[in-house]
C-alpha cells in the first residue's frame, strides 16, 4: 500500500454517498493516507485554519484537497480562491472533483489556482475507477506542508 508522504487527504463533498464512494475507491487504488471528510467549504477552512470546532487540531502537515464545486455554505470555487489568497494555505494542492464540466467553470477553477480539474463520470463503474486511479496517482506525488 502506497502512503505519499504522510499526505492528509481532505475531501470536500457535500453528499455524503460520493464522500464514502470517493474515500472507498482512493483506498482501492491503494492509499492508507489519513482521510477527512467535510461537507462544505467553510468546515474545511476551519479545520485547515484551526478555527471554530478545530481550535484544539492545529494543522500542520501536508495536506491535499480533493474538492466538489456545488456545496451549500460555501461552495468549492469560494474555497478554492479562499486557500490561494491566503499565504500559509495556498501552497495546498487543489484537485476539483465535481459533477460539473462547463469549460467556463473549468477556466475559472484553473486560474483561480487548482491543480487538477476531473469531472466525475456520471456512471458508476467509470466514477470508481477514475477515483481508483487518482488513488494510484496521489501515492505517487508529494506536496509541501502547512506551516
Amino acid at each position: 500500500m502506497l502512503e505519499s508522504l504522510f499526505v492528509t487527504i481532505i475531501i470536500v463533498e457535500d453528499d455524503p454517498g460520493h464522500s464514502k464512494l470517493i474515500e472507498k475507491n482512493l483506498r482501492r487504488g491503494g492509499l492508507e493516507n489519513p482521510i477527512k471528510a467535510f461537507e462544505n467549504g467553510q468546515l474545511a477552512l476551519d479545520y485547515l485554519k484551526g478555527q471554530s470546532n478545530f481550535q484544539d487540531h492545529p494543522i500542520n502537515q501536508s495536506t491535499l484537497l480533493l474538492l466538489d464545486i456545488n456545496m451549500p455554505v460555501m461552495n468549492g470555487v469560494e474555497l478554492l480562491h479562499i486557500l490561494k489568497q491566503d499565504n500559509k494555505l495556498r501552497e495546498v494542492p487543489v484537485i476539483i472533483l465535481t459533477s460539473t464540466d462547463d469549460q467556463r467553470e473549468i477556466d475559472e477553477c484553473y486560474s483561480l489556482g487548482c491543480n487538477l480539474y476531473i469531472p466525475k463520470p456520471v456512471e458508476f463503474n467509470r466514477f470508481s475507477e477514475v477515483v481508483r486511479q487518482l488513488g494510484l496517482m496521489i501515492g505517487l506525488i508529494a506536496v509541501p506542508s502547512i506551516k
